[in-house]
């Protein structure tokens, strides 16, 4: 069994930054993969960043890039997503999920683990 848990979401202004992680624990092996999702009221849940434990190969939704970064600390456990010039549209509950064929798609049906989510607003 895996265990997620998410920290660091908060209430920023436009245009500040915000760094969320993602501690993971339980039966992790390197062969996961590790995603964050995020999910607005009222909409769907998005992909926002994936990446691999082993190799460290990542991904990133479009309306993302440039601005996230997703990272993983191997000795902590820890997968990390930095958000800089955060926008309102950004506001949302972010989760980490794990997918234990390794894919790091943008599908979250392909993630069999979940966090509970942390909450991220950003004022304009």
């Amino acid at each position: 069994q895996v265990q997620l848990v998410e920290s660091g979401g908060g209430l920023v202004q436009a245009g500040g930054s915000l760094r969320l992680s993602c501690a993971v624990s339980g039966r992790i092996f390197r062969s996961y993969a590790m995603g964050w999702f995020r999910q607005a009221p009222g909409k769907e849940r998005d992909f926002v960043a994936a990446i691999k434990w082993s190799g460290g190969s990542t991904s990133y939704a479009d309306f993302v890039k440039g601005r996230f970064t997703i990272s993983k600390d191997n000795a902590k456990n820890t997968v990390y997503l930095q958000m800089n010039s955060l926008k309102p549209e950004d506001t949302a509950v972010y989760y980490c999920a794990a997918d234990d064929w390794g894919r790091a798609s943008g599908d979250h049906r392909e993630y069999g683990y979940w966090g509970r989510g942390t909450q991220v607003t950003v004022s304009s």
